[in-house]
């Protein structure tokens, strides 16, 4: 279901990424699980082993390359579908504090059963994210949020910015002609300020943007609206 441990670890090793061959265990397998659960609900429409290793795992922690996640940091992964990018940057990095959340309950049993699996203590929570973004518990309790949605980005910006601390920083990774231009009322009014823009590209030439926005201040109460109001005019 990947590719054999020399090619796998050749692929990341290219990008300055070690994968020593118990972290490698645990990637092989997420990929059949991945591969096992795709046969029975629409988790990912890529199932080839390359395909899998770059546009899924390495896609997923090509980010550590470019932003500095202090040891034991928290991250919520918002959207996260099929675990990505948050189940691959805790396998490369176990110290990450990760809670998951997806709205689609049997993507979260999903996720339940790789993190067990996998011997990864991380939360799976069934929510929508404008929802859990108004709870006091969820609610700027976060260093980082990461998303690899295909939302646009005030969109995403309006999910993602609430779960972060002040002081704490929203990762979007996105395709290489994101407009991330058209976020910048919706960062400055959830209290963000675009901190960093970095594009770079899969061994298979596939441009990625990585657009980090750093929380500078609370975002006011009455954000994020709820998805009616969000879908219907962004910020």
């Amino acid at each position: 279901m990947i590719t054999e441990y020399p090619e796998f670890a050749g692929i990341f090793n290219k990008e300055s990424l070690a994968v020593p061959e118990e972290q490698y265990g645990q990637f092989k397998k997420y990929a059949e699980l991945l591969v096992e659960w795709n046969k029975k609900m629409n988790l990912t429409a890529i199932t080839d082993k390359y395909g899998i290793a770059v546009k899924h795992f390495l896609d997923s922690v090509l980010p550590l390359k470019f932003m500095d996640i202090p040891e034991a940091a928290s991250l919520i992964d918002v959207g996260t579908g099929a675990g990505f990018p948050g189940i691959p940057l805790k396998i490369m990095r176990p110290d990450i504090k990760l809670t998951l959340l997806d709205s689609l309950n049997k993507r979260v049993n999903f996720l339940s059963e790789v993190c067990a699996a996998l011997g990864l203590d991380v939360p799976c929570i069934h929510a929508r994210a404008e929802e859990y973004g108004r709870n006091e518990n969820y609610r700027e309790k976060y260093d980082f949020a990461a998303a690899r949605a295909v939302a646009a980005m005030p969109v995403l910006t309006e999910y993602c910015l609430p779960y972060v601390k002040v002081g704490g920083t929203f990762a979007a990774l996105k395709g290489r002609n994101e407009n991330y231009k058209d976020s910048e009322n919706a960062v400055k009014i959830l209290g963000g300020e675009i901190s960093d823009v970095t594009e770079y590209s899969l061994p298979d030439g596939d441009g990625r943007t990585l657009i980090c926005i750093r929380k500078i201040k609370e975002t006011p109460s009455k954000y994020p609206r709820n998805s009616g109001q969000i879908s219907k005019k962004s910020l």
